[in-house]
């Protein structure tokens, strides 16, 4: 029995336009993105000579939404390209990019076109801070958007009756790099000690998905007549967005031992795990997650990785990792770590039917009309 592609579907309120997609992640493989394709179905009944348009956007809001006061939305579209499906521009064939489509458009019946967008290079991952337990509203987020409406023209206001919205997610894959091995070396000399202390950091690579831990090894030669105690090592994860004029830091593992020291004229050398996990900072606010996502089972951010081209174009929330490991007197070293999402992509032959909710995007917080998903 050959395996079933499961896709998925949304219809409007009023019936006049559904739309069909294989998938809601796309994956940005570094050198090249996932391209957003799918097909819609009418009703040329319920559309009354209307037309109709596919909008596919990208939106930052960089504010709480209770925090929109005197007309002030804090939130900034990135990116907005909308196109015609209904009556068609072009034939159906010049339109249709993969197998899914052309399944898609001999299952549904005349009344079914393709749509096809392309990722421009300056637009950043789906990125969302997790709220507090006493945040409401919609939190600060980089949000993608799949949105078909019929209208007479494309600019007239959009009525809810008649449009349908899927949110998707951009996410960031990085294949994993095994020649590059980061490292701090670092040297400090103190007051009244004629010699110096040396620290070293490495981590065994540069790639780390999620769910794995993170082992450090640790070399704190102590040639100087201080002691050293009060060990730790932590993660630290680092955002930045285009209206923020700092970095922000947050912690997102930690380790600390009270038994490790390091007397005058000793060595010490360990190894350190430290767990990345959203299990163990599910209750932290303002820590970056991979799209809206809440759940423990979901994932911290993906690192940013942005061509060296387009980095001064990208808006949105930058993503990055590093370990950091501190000691009385104030003494660290830092080594990068980057942490990326693995993704499988496979195309099965069968088809299931299934309502697009983005209770698919696990974790996500829905409003009252969202319904459970169907099989045809």
């Amino acid at each position: 029995m050959s395996p079933k592609h499961v896709v998925f579907k949304k219809v409007s309120r009023d019936k006049s336009v559904a739309v069909y997609m294989a998938k809601r992640d796309f994956v940005d493989h570094c050198d090249f993105v996932d391209p957003v394709d799918g097909v819609i179905v009418i009703d040329p009944a319920q559309l009354k000579g209307k037309k109709v348009y596919v909008m596919l956007s990208c939106t930052f809001r960089y504010g709480r939404q209770d925090m929109d006061v005197m007309g002030v939305v804090f939130r900034r579209d990135l990116f907005v390209v909308t196109r015609q499906v209904y009556p068609e521009l072009q034939d159906k064939e010049k339109l249709t990019h993969t197998r899914v489509q052309q399944k898609l458009l001999h299952k549904l019946g005349d009344n079914a076109y393709p749509f096809f967008f392309e990722f421009p290079d300056n637009l950043p991952c789906s990125v969302s801070l997790q709220p507090g337990p006493n945040d409401v509203g919609k939190k600060c987020a980089v949000e993608f958007e799949v949105k078909a409406f019929c209208g007479e023209n494309q600019d007239e206001k959009i009525e809810k009756q008649s449009s349908v919205g899927l949110t998707i997610r951009k996410i960031q894959f990085s294949p994993e790099n095994t020649e590059v091995a980061p490292f701090a070396d670092m040297t400090f000399e103190f007051l009244m000690s004629e010699k110096p202390l040396h620290v070293k950091l490495t981590l065994p690579k540069e790639t780390f998905y999620h769910g794995e831990p993170v082992k450090a090894n640790v070399e704190i030669t102590n040639s100087s007549s201080r002691n050293i105690k009060d060990i730790s090592l932590s993660g630290e994860l680092t955002w930045a967005n285009l209206y923020t004029p700092a970095l922000t830091l947050c912690n997102f593992a930690y380790q600390h031992t009270h038994l490790d020291s390091v007397p005058s004229g000793t060595t010490l050398k360990k190894e350190y795990t430290l767990y990345p996990l959203l299990a163990y900072n599910k209750d932290r606010r303002g820590i970056a997650l991979d799209g809206r996502l809440k759940h423990e089972d979901t994932n911290l951010a993906s690192s940013s990785i942005v061509k060296q081209e387009v980095l001064k174009e990208v808006q949105g929330m930058l993503i990055s990792y590093k370990v950091v490991l501190k000691m009385i007197s104030c003494c660290e070293a830092v080594a990068c770590l980057s942490s990326f999402l693995s993704v499988l992509c496979s195309e099965p032959d069968d088809m299931v039917f299934e309502d697009f909710k983005r209770v698919y995007l696990k974790g996500v917080v829905y409003g009252d009309d969202d319904e459970s998903p169907t099989e045809a």
